[in-house]
């Protein structure tokens, strides 16, 4: 295992690199000025060069890039221009809020996808598989901004049993924060449930069909022994690598999902920073966002080569 990581940490690191160049750049090419946004309307030159000096826009932009990636590697990630404060500290705000909400859409996708696959495969009544079918198609046919607002209308005006948005952390009250936390949890969760459900039912499909899971059912081996001891374990490995990938997706969609439920996490500080072109916090915001990819796609390679025996380490 150590040997497996050891080689993938290169190509780890370039992406990290490559995309760290990519970020900057882009940022670079977002029309406005941020001394400009900061000095407001009615400053004259005079203020605004000097608001460019204070923030060391002036200098170059390797010269940025460089300061930017020395304060990244020494764990000073500097001030914010627009919001205020320290970035670390307005990243580490919203960051326990974002993993708190993207780790119960993580559970959900689990949960819900399995369900999915399991039913959609195996159910014999063909009403069971085509309400799955629809269920699956609607999840990823309807944007979460719309699934949203119909879970608020469902939920919180129609049925008054969750609250429409906000935030109560699990450490304070956990049962409260439980309700705070469905509905966009679920909301989050919909898409990639539904895309690991049809995932994992084509490949539960495939695993009964084969042979041997034939000659065990003529032998009387339980259908239900069968699923969860054969056909589904086989089905695992490939659903893994795909749900690597959700991951990334949920931390995406949770800037969409916390604007619409109010939820005081990184999505919210993204919003506010891009808004302001405040450079510091959106790059750092970025790049947090494709570290935590790429960590999870290696995580992701790890489970793979111990739910599936054929592959080896070295």
């Amino acid at each position: 295992m150590r040997g497996h990581i050891l080689r993938r940490l290169p190509s780890a690191l370039l992406i990290l690199f490559v995309a760290s160049l990519v970020i900057f750049a882009v940022l670079r090419l977002v029309p406005g000025d941020p001394a400009t946004s900061l000095a407001g309307p009615d400053a004259g030159p005079e203020t605004v060069a000097a608001i460019r000096e204070r923030l060391g826009l002036d200098d170059s932009l390797p010269s940025q890039y460089l300061h930017w990636i020395g304060g990244l590697l020494t764990g000073d990630l500097g001030p914010s221009y627009a919001i205020g404060g320290q970035s670390a500290d307005l990243i580490s705000d919203g960051l326990g809020a974002t993993v708190e909400l993207t780790a119960a859409a993580l559970l959900f996708v689990i949960a819900l996808g399995t369900a999915f696959g399991v039913l959609g495969a195996t159910a014999r009544r063909g009403w069971v598989r085509a309400a799955v079918r629809a269920l699956t198609t609607a999840a990823l046919a309807v944007p979460p901004f719309v699934t949203g607002v119909l879970l608020v209308l469902l939920f919180a005006v129609l049925l008054k049993i969750l609250p429409p948005g906000g935030h109560v952390s699990l450490l304070t009250a956990p049962d409260l924060a439980v309700q705070y936390l469905l509905l966009p949890a679920l909301c989050l969760a919909l898409p990639s449930a539904a895309v690991l459900g049809r995932y994992l039912k084509d490949g539960i499909e495939r695993a009964l069909a084969e042979d041997y899971v034939r000659t065990a059912t003529a032998a009387g081996v339980h259908p239900r022994r069968l699923l969860w001891r054969h056909a589904l374990p086989n089905a695992l490995p490939p659903a893994v690598t795909l749900l690597g990938m959700q991951t990334g997706h949920l931390l995406g969609g949770a800037v969409l999902v916390e604007a619409i439920f109010a939820w005081p996490g990184l999505g919210q500080l993204a919003e506010q920073a891009l808004t302001r072109r405040d450079y510091p916090v959106v790059q750092d915001l970025l790049l947090l966002l494709v570290t935590v990819f790429v960590v999870v796609q290696l995580i992701t390679d790890l489970v793979y080569a111990w739910l599936d025996p054929r592959i080896r380490w070295e």
